[in-house]
């Protein structure tokens, strides 16, 4: 173990060299600092912040760190003053042992944004080491003979200081028979041989000591010494010579132990033991021995431990030969050491983002890498490639660095991870190569609008719904994430009919359900539509329409209707039958609608009472009743039928009819069946009294049937125009004796009557005729007269525009 004395001098001031600003990539600069080795813990290097410019709230903010495998554990970073300081004390010698210039090299680092600066600290060197010789004493055996000029190869001193602080000179005390000669080597350094200049006289002095000091420069001047004992032997004329001054050889690196690298020789002209040489190493502080030995006998040099071509690339093996007599010579052997491809690109991530915006511009810087790769010439050479295809490339930068930035757009929806890949090899043979796998989250912006499942919904619903009743579900998926994806329904303003929308249904804004906000009646409303507005929680929000489409389901909710015959209160509406009908006789029709639709309107006739069953039928689905036997004179006159009118829902509702049916040929047959009226006894106590009420009577019925003949033809005007705009539905089937008049329903075509009055008017007759010889009886309980059927010859209206025809009435008393 060598000894190495230091002495200790401290500066406390930094010599700042140079500060100089560089552009790569996003922001680069550059400082450069001077400071003495073996400054104290804590001593001020530099105002980094003012350097480069920077503010101090900029080190904070950016979280400024100083990034290198070496240099963090000697630098440290104060962030709030903005100074780089002395971490731990510095020994030049230690941190660069081979080399004269001593520098520190690291980066600063600084985020949000992407910052890095190279800053390089020069160590400059301290007189802090005293020259040392390996050993402490060196042995000589010269013989008398040896002649003036002699050259003794002495051990050099080393000194790990560098410039004027290291090793200057040499001084050889007492100096009566030898001088001291120096020689620089390419390397720079200095050997020393010790030269006769006086002949050695065994017989005066057997053994000679002699002090060999080496000093440096420094200041103070600081030596070391060695003491050199020289025993005078007999006689030996010649010393040892080697057939080169300088060997070179070549070695590969990692080359296995016991490789021989080359073999020196000398030879020596003496005869016997004299001329017997000895081979040596004389290197002694650096790590030649360590590394290399030699064969005394042959000269040979071969490896005793591995080499590495990134420690060393070279070494100098200073070689001695020596003969019995004490006379050598020295030689040199340089050996180059080979490269060889054994280490792999190192990847170092200086800094990184794990979140970056889909919406980020291409060229955004992602990550910085340094790539270095300790071999040298191509095995050094090292390119970087990304393995997956994504949306990223790496830009490469001088000094080994690379950005990896976006290459096109980002989309959170296609990807919202990527595990990137960076692979780095060099071009050696075979390539070495190294990777890092980098994982990046994109955060999401609001760039997509919710989407609707469908172009348009229809929805369906009964009606007389209750109110506040689920109908139908709009459903809208946003393909963002998080607030940005949360989908809130708005009923849009419209109307239906002139009514707001919003009287007619609701949306819940957040599940999309469609409530009725009213009872709906599919007779006044079948069907309407409105738009929904589906809007995201972005900022600024995103929005999507569709229409939704509501029809009203049809519901049983109303009876069949009537239209023949018609039911009065105050009258008796009877159809007459002859006796001499066949089977199958249609005695008239019921004719009746539904306003529902849909099976909900089919409707269907039953006879549900009949005087005599036997007798009639109806038919099923048109209501036509009929005989299904031949009337006989045994048929009572006086026929009543009960028609129950259903529909086809469910529950089906339905209405009853009453059909009068007289069985006879004439009307007179049938009065008596259908009329019932209460004797008056007043006309039995005074028959002139109803004389000349009869009178009056006749008076005041032909001041009526004029204004009636007047009002009827205006009703029945004005009943064609309302049966003509109604939106009831025309059923294109006219009872018998009844025929289409303009279309305007089923209408008596011409109407004769006949009025015959009696004496005993409780025994008057009233008869109505009917066209095409068939007969239709209307009864009316108040009255007390009897009309018979004549035929008229003249109209009493008769315009060609008319929708009615109405036959004059012709009343005989008597």
């Amino acid at each position: 173990m060598l000894k190495r004395v230091k002495t200790k001098r401290t500066m406390n001031r930094p010599v700042l060299l140079f500060v100089s600003l560089l552009s790569l990539d996003s922001v680069i600069g550059q400082a450069s600092y001077s400071i003495p080795e073996e400054m104290p813990k804590g001593s001020l290097i530099g105002n980094i912040a003012h350097d480069l410019g920077l503010e101090t709230k900029r080190l904070v903010s950016g979280k400024a760190e100083i990034f290198n495998r070496n240099s963090a554990e000697y630098v440290e970073l104060n962030r709030e003053r903005g100074v780089l300081l002395v971490k731990e004390r510095i020994d030049r010698e230690a941190l660069c042992t081979e080399t004269t210039v001593c520098a520190l090299d690291f980066q600063v680092i600084l985020e949000n944004p992407m910052e890095f600066y190279t800053v390089t600290i020069q160590i400059t060197d301290v007189n802090d080491n005293a020259p040392t010789f390996e050993k402490g004493e060196m042995k000589f055996k010269i013989s008398e003979s040896a002649i003036n000029g002699a050259k003794f190869v002495l051990e050099r001193a080393v000194d790990h200081d560098v410039g004027i602080n290291g090793l200057q000179d040499y001084l050889l005390k007492p100096s009566d028979h030898f001088v001291l000669k120096l020689h620089s080597n390419a390397n720079g350094h200095k050997n020393v041989e010790m030269v006769l200049q006086k002949p050695l006289d065994r017989e005066k002095q057997e053994q000679i000591n002699l002090v060999l000091t080496a000093v440096d420069g420094g200041e103070p001047q600081m030596s070391g010494t060695m003491l050199i004992v020289i025993t005078v032997l007999d006689v030996n004329d010649n010393a040892p010579v080697f057939t080169q001054k300088t060997y070179k050889a070549a070695v590969t690196e990692n080359s296995p132990k016991g490789t021989v690298v080359a073999t020196v020789t000398a030879s020596d002209a003496d005869d016997g033991s004299n001329s017997k040489i000895t081979y040596s190493i004389t290197n002694t502080l650096d790590n030649v021995r360590k590394v290399f030995k030699i064969n005394e006998e042959n000269g040979q040099i071969s490896l005793i431990q591995n080499i590495d071509f990134e420690k060393s690339k070279y070494f100098h093996i200073n070689v001695l030969a020596s003969d019995n007599g004490g006379l050598t010579d020295s030689s040199k052997l340089v050996v180059d050491v080979q490269d060889v491809n054994d280490n792999k690109p190192e990847i170092r991530i200086m800094s990184k983002s794990n979140v970056i915006a889909e919406d980020s511009n291409p060229d955004t810087v992602v990550t910085i890498i340094n790539i270095e790769d300790l071999d040298s010439g191509k095995n050094g050479d090292v390119k970087c490639f990304l393995k997956e295809n994504v949306p990223f490339i790496l830009k490469s930068s001088r000094n080994n660095f690379y950005s990896l930035v976006t290459d096109s757009e980002l989309d959170r929806e296609r990807a919202s991870e990527y595990n990137i890949t960076v692979t780095c090899s060099d071009e050696g043979v075979p390539s070495l190569s190294s990777s890092v796998t980098l994982t990046l989250q994109i955060s999401d912006v609001n760039d997509n609008a919710p989407v609707f499942e469908r172009s348009s919904y229809e929805a369906y619903i009964v009606e007389n719904n209750t109110p506040g009743i689920s109908i139908f579900t709009v459903k809208a998926t946003d393909a963002d994430w998080n607030q940005n994806a949360r989908v809130s329904y708005i009923l849009e303003d419209s109307s239906v009919n002139g009514v707001p929308v919003s009287s007619y249904v609701s949306v819940s804004a957040d599940s999309g359900v469609i409530h009725a906000v009213r009872s709906f009646d599919y007779e006044q409303i079948k069907d309407f539509h409105f738009r929904i507005k589906a809007q995201d929680g972005g900022s600024p929000p995103l929005s999507s329409n569709v229409t939704v489409k509501i029809l009203i389901q049809d519901q049983n909710d109303n009876p069949p209707q009537v239209l023949y015959p018609v039911q009065t209160g105050g009258s008796v509406v009877a159809e007459m039958v002859p006796r001499s009908a066949d089977v199958g006789y249609l005695v008239t029709k019921v004719v009746a609608v539904d306003v529902d639709s849909g099976q909900n309107a089919w409707l269907s006739y039953k006879l549900q009472k009949a005087t005599d069953r036997a007798l009639f039928e109806v038919g099923l689905q048109n209501g036509e009743i009929r005989t299904i036997r031949q009337v006989t004179d045994k048929d009572a006159v006086k026929q009543r039928l009960t028609v129950i009118v259903e529909d086809n829902g469910q529950p089906s509702r339905s209405a009853t009819v009453i059909v009068n049916v007289a069985v006879a040929d004439s009307f007179p047959e049938v009065l008596s069946e259908f009329t019932d009226f209460p004797h008056d006894k007043e006309y039995n106590d005074n028959l002139t009294f109803y004389l000349v009420l009869a009178l009056a009577v006749v008076s005041f019925l032909f001041i009526t049937c004029l204004v009636v003949i007047i009002s009827v033809k205006i009703y029945r005007w004005r009943q064609s125009r309302i049966l003509y705009h109604s939106s009831l539905p025309v059923i294109p089937y006219y009872p018998p004796r009844y025929s289409d008049t303009l279309g305007t329903g089923t209408l008596p075509h011409v109407y004769n009557y006949e009025v015959c009055r009696t004496t005993d008017s409780r025994k008057s007759d009233n008869k109505f005729g009917g066209a095409g010889g068939q007969n239709v009886l209307i009864m009316d309980p108040s009255s007390t007269g009897t009309m018979q059927r004549i035929q008229s010859e003249k109209n009493i209206l008769d315009e060609p525009d008319s929708p009615l025809e109405v036959r004059s009435a012709v009343i005989t008393i008597k």
